[in-house]
């Protein structure tokens, strides 16, 4: 793996035709148009009408630039001087983070390959982090519950991305929704609920089930 752009001094030239902060932002563009897999330093340079070496005058490689875009849209998600109540806090930062990788659905993608090490990732991290402790966690299981969520938001979201990407309208959706229930026994389709279309209630439904078992945990420690 490529050393990554948090680990090395900002030694970037300073010019009025290009800036770190510009190519952020096409980058950004560029990834929301194109995905991951669009995504070129050539492809960028064009949108920025620039040369592709120019680029390299601001950044190291392709790499330090996807960094610095994810890093970029993770400080969409609002950050409060000072959690409340750490179930409430946890919930409203996921179900901002679920909308910022519905924003930008190349963000499950990136999350997973490269640490999270830019100011804003580190900035939201430490509030996470510092909510679960003060609920009561630590050492191993607070890790893990902090894991669990975050693997839970991303997965959630990859999914929906995909799903929206190939089925694109709530109309085709429901169909594909009625004729896999006309597929099922009456049993199953009454049970897996195949028809229930309603992504945010699925979400905070699933959310709430980690965090109940979060303040089980925590319970049965008190005991």
């Amino acid at each position: 793996m490529p050393e990554s752009i948090w680990f090395r001094e900002d030694a970037r030239p300073r010019r009025p035709r290009l800036s770190r902060e510009r190519i952020v932002e096409a980058a950004v563009a560029l990834l929301d148009a194109e995905g991951v897999a669009g995504f070129s330093m050539r492809a960028l340079a064009a949108r920025l009408n620039a040369g592709t070496m120019s680029l390299y005058e601001y950044v190291q490689s392709k790499e330090d630039v996807l960094d610095l875009a994810l890093d970029e849209v993770i400080g969409e998600i609002e950050a409060p001087g000072r959690p409340g109540p750490w179930r409430g806090f946890l919930i409203a930062q996921l179900t901002q983070s679920r909308a910022v990788m519905r924003r930008h659905p190349w963000v499950p993608a990136l999350t997973a390959t490269r640490p999270l090490l830019g100011p804003q990732a580190v900035a939201r991290s430490r509030l996470f982090y510092e909510a679960l402790a003060g609920a009561g966690l630590e050492g191993p299981v607070l890790t893990a519950a902090v894991g669990t969520l975050s693997s839970y938001v991303n997965g959630f979201v990859a999914a929906e991305n995909i799903w929206w990407q190939k089925v694109r309208t709530p109309a085709a959706d429901a169909e594909i929704r009625a004729r896999v229930a006309g597929h099922l026994d009456a049993e199953l389709a009454r049970l897996s609920q195949v028809e229930d279309a309603d992504f945010d209630g699925q979400f905070l439904l699933g959310l709430g089930l980690i965090l109940d078992g979060i303040e089980a945990r925590l319970a049965g420690a008190g005991r």
